[in-house]
């Protein structure tokens, strides 16, 4: 929203020398945000002044017409002598007055102006068109002063043509659509400061006559409750938009197109009521408001063909529909230049309706924005009377004497507020008064418990505990005051929001982390540190992607959430697992020619309680119950926190230090068991096992166990899942739910012995199917007390070994923590390890 100021000033007495950053304090202390302040007296500097075209000589021989100008500028230039200028526009003769900038001036864009010889003349100075000094679009030709301009050659021309006022845009959220006005800006000004406000919508207007201004029936009075016309005949087609109201229409940003359109978009920028000029010699019959049948076609005033669904409300007349309501118009019955007889429509549409007409057309003009935002229902008349006598004063005609108003609309409904509920959500003492000044400051009807019924305060109109209660009807201008919650934010903000104290919550210990984020932060710079690529991915999914991941049909990750309201209806489901859209960011960036891929996310499934029902409603009025609350959770889908990874292509790259090294399975169990040793869980309550599990491959799938409950897998992923998501061979993942988790115990610091260690490899022969881990704990088992650390080292299998058979070759680590290991003591804890595990799986020591 854009206005001037000296708009507002006549409406609110804003003081004369008000500063700049005192309005936009006033305005953000209501809670309006303030884009910009431009003071447009500073856009233009230097010598600015009216001049009077005495002369014009018409230059030949070049690619386009050039006129050589002689200007009466006074004695602005310091000589008194007429100002020699080139200009190549072409709408202006002797005797007009225009704008002229001489040398020294400087126009938007940092342009100077100086004196320069071009086209073979000197030309000092420059005619300006209102793009030049950044009034507008209009480029075609330069500004000619109107006739009755009585500034004289050499005035200052900035007062001309308004480039002596202050303008103000303004972000206006979406539940205040009365300040997307001068009215609303000039009221809200008044209340922070103080000032008288005069409300240019107190005007006498004529009400509805018997006989109307022009037949029109309305067949859904739910879209429209409210529809008024009044005709103005004979209007004079030559008149010009006044400079006054042109200016102000393009300080707000808005084209000048026609008097008479000019006339609703003034009226609509001023009260805030979208109006509709008809051309009403253009309009075949009676008009009908109803809803578009579907297939329709509408050709609207931006030149755009248009099909209608059932929702659209359109006017007709009898070829069709001729207006999309509440958003545009149509071409076949637009105002046009030979224009004589009008028809002014000012209305009151339903805003669901226009917002949702808005969006499907994509078609968000000024009107539409208004609209779905509320409009004060009680402005039509007020509208059209302002609209006639505008009109009439300015281009003649007669005004109809009939009225039409087809009025369905529903009073405001009364709100019931305990008067100490703003101190009881807020924390600031208000008294009753205070409570009820503010409220009636915003145009509300007040009525307390005892003045209403009669009786004392203390027995009747009050609340649980005691309180006063205030009946409180909303003025028609501020649809959005239907709860409680929003009498007591109007509380607030009329009140002063620097009032309200600033009070933190105290920070738990340690950072104020709870345990799950200190683990989730843990877990996530753990894989990073590892060269893991942190992504976040949308929660959505196509129903699709279960297929697509091989998920059985019983599979508990088959049902799925569905949104009410979906950012795309291809993805309209919230995932149950991490893989489908960290899978969907691996073929991504495969597709986009990065081949090695290492990513991983942490971030929330979705998964639903079947035959729950539907939640209790709850309103605003009070704080849902402890029972009310259970109910809505028991429908919440269970939400547990996963992480998972996915990668390909080359985990270590080749280079000149050699090859590299693919990416495979095993890397993705490596990042399991680092996920789980982040998360503080010691390797020794730490499982790894084969299992078969969707979407991984059957015969390289681990399972990841904690104290025997599962809780991830990793693997390689099926081959028919990497065939239907389009992924690169061998592609691997892991996914863990983190929630699932046991608390990590504490942690005693290690004793560090200072005395050196043994060290011996031993390598087994076992058979192929049994795995190195169990093979690991068995040594680990065997090998008593002395034993520090054991690792696995190399895997080998050849024919000399046999058939089904694999060496596991370990390095073990001796160390005793009082004194210098002897040689026979570390061979007896490593024959020990090797007994313990040839009599688990038939192991035995290779080359023996």
């Amino acid at each position: 929203m854009r206005v001037s100021v000296s708009w507002l000033r006549e409406y609110v007495d804003l003081p004369a020398d008000l500063p700049a950053g005192d309005l936009e304090q006033a305005l953000v202390d209501l809670g309006i945000e303030v884009e910009s302040i431009v003071d447009l007296r500073a856009t233009v500097t230097g010598p600015l002044v009216v001049g009077e075209v005495l002369q014009i000589e018409e230059l030949t021989g070049f690619k386009k017409p050039i006129r050589f100008c002689r200007v009466d500028v006074g004695d602005a230039n310091g000589t008194g002598e007429p100002q020699e200028i080139v200009c190549g526009a072409r709408n202006f003769a002797p005797g007009d007055k225009v704008v002229v900038i001489l040398p020294g001036g400087v126009l938007p864009g940092n342009f100077a102006i100086g004196a320069r010889k071009t086209y073979g003349r000197n030309s000092h100075g420059m005619i300006c068109s209102a793009r030049e000094l950044g009034l507008g679009d209009d480029h075609s030709g330069i500004i000619v002063l109107p006739a009755d301009v009585k500034a004289q050659p050499g005035d200052d021309a900035r007062p001309v043509v308004g480039l002596d006022d202050v303008v103000v845009e303004m972000e206006i959220t979406p539940d205040r659509g009365y300040a997307l006005s001068v009215r609303g800006i000039a009221r809200e000004l008044s209340h922070a400061l103080g000032v008288p406000f005069r409300d240019p919508a107190d005007a006498p207007a004529t009400g509805g006559t018997a006989e109307p201004a022009y037949p029109v029936e309305v067949r859904d009075p739910v879209g429209c409750d409210r529809f008024a016309a009044r005709m103005v005949r004979g209007v004079d087609p030559t008149v010009a938009t006044p400079g006054w109201m042109s200016r102000r229409l393009t300080a707000a940003g808005v084209r000048s197109i026609s008097l008479p359109v000019d006339i609703t978009n003034y009226l609509m920028l001023e009260l805030g009521q979208p109006m509709h000029a008809f051309d009403a010699d253009r309009i075949a019959g009676p008009l009908v408001v109803r809803r578009a049948e579907p297939g329709e076609k509408l050709t609207t005033l931006d030149g755009v063909s248009r099909s209608l669904v059932a929702e659209d409300m359109v006017i007709c007349d009898d070829s069709g529909p001729i207006s999309l309501a509440a958003v545009m118009g149509g071409e076949t019955s637009e105002v046009l230049a030979s224009t004589t007889n009008v028809l002014f429509e000012a209305a009151h549409w339903d805003p669901a309706m226009v917002g949702r007409t808005a969006r499907r057309h994509k078609l968000f003009s000024e009107a539409a924005k208004r609209w779905e935002r509320g409009v004060d229902p009680t402005l039509p008349l007020v509208a059209l009377e302002k609209a006639v006598r505008l009109l009439t004063d300015l281009a003649g005609g007669t005004p109809g004497a009939e009225v039409l108003d087809l009025d369905h609309v529903r009073p405001p409904s009364p709100v019931t507020l305990p008067v100490d509920l703003p101190t009881r959500r807020v924390g600031v003492s208000y008294r009753a008064d205070r409570v009820v000044e503010l409220l009636t400051q915003v145009g509300c009807a007040v009525t307390r418990g005892a003045d209403r019924l009669g009786e004392d305060p203390g027995t009747v109109g009050v609340a649980t505990g005691g309180a006063e209660v205030l009946t409180v009807t909303p003025p028609s201008w501020r649809p959005d005051l239907t709860d409680p919650a929003d009498l007591v934010e109007e509380v607030v903000r009329l009140d002063g929001y620097d009032r309200v104290p600033s009070v933190l919550p105290t920070a738990r210990p340690g950072r104020g982390l709870t345990p799950a984020q200190q683990r989730r932060r843990a877990v996530a710079r753990s894989l990073a540190e590892r060269g893991w690529v942190e992504v976040l991915a949308q929660p959505f999914v196509a129903p699709e992607l279960a297929d697509q991941l091989g998920l059985p049909a019983d599979d508990p990750r088959r049902p799925a959430v569905r949104v009410a309201n979906p950012l795309s209806e291809e993805e309209p489901l919230l995932r149950t697992t991490l893989l489908g859209p960290l899978l969907g960011i691996v073929r991504r960036n495969v597709g986009r020619g990065q081949r090695d891929v290492a990513i991983y996310e942490i971030g929330a499934v979705f998964l639903p309680r079947p035959g729950v029902g539907a939640p209790p409603a709850m309103g605003v009025d009070r704080r849902p119950t402890d029972e009310e609350f259970a109910a809505a959770d028991a429908v919440v889908p269970e939400q547990p926190r996963h992480v998972a990874v996915a990668l390909c292509g080359e985990i270590e790259p080749a280079g000149w230090w050699g090859a590299g090294r693919a990416a495979g399975w095993a890397d993705a169990v490596e990042a399991g068991r680092a996920v789980l040793a982040a998360a503080g869980i010691p390797a020794d309550r730490v499982t790894v096992r084969a299992g078969e599990y969707a979407p991984w491959h059957p015969g390289r799938c681990a399972e990841l166990l904690v104290d025997d409950t599962v809780v991830g897998h990793a693997g390689e992923l099926h081959p028919a899942v990497v065939t239907a998501l389009e992924l690169p061979r061998r592609t691997s993942a892991m996914e863990l739910d983190l929630d699932a988790l046991p608390a990590a115990p504490l942690v005693a610091g290690p004793a560090i012995s200072t005395f050196p260690p043994a060290l011996i490899d031993v390598a087994l022969v076992v058979d192929e199917a049994v795995p190195a881990a169990e093979v690991r704990a068995a040594l680990v088992e065997g090998a008593g007390a002395l034993l520090e650390d054991v690792r696995l080292f190399d895997v080998y299998a050849s024919a000399q070994l046999g058939a089904g058979r694999k060496s596991l070759a370990y390095k073990l680590t001796f160390r005793a923590p009082d004194r210098t290991l002897a040689g026979e003591e570390a061979v007896a804890a490593r024959d020990a390890a090797v007994a313990l595990a040839a009599q688990r799986f038939g192991a035995t020591l290779r080359g023996a």
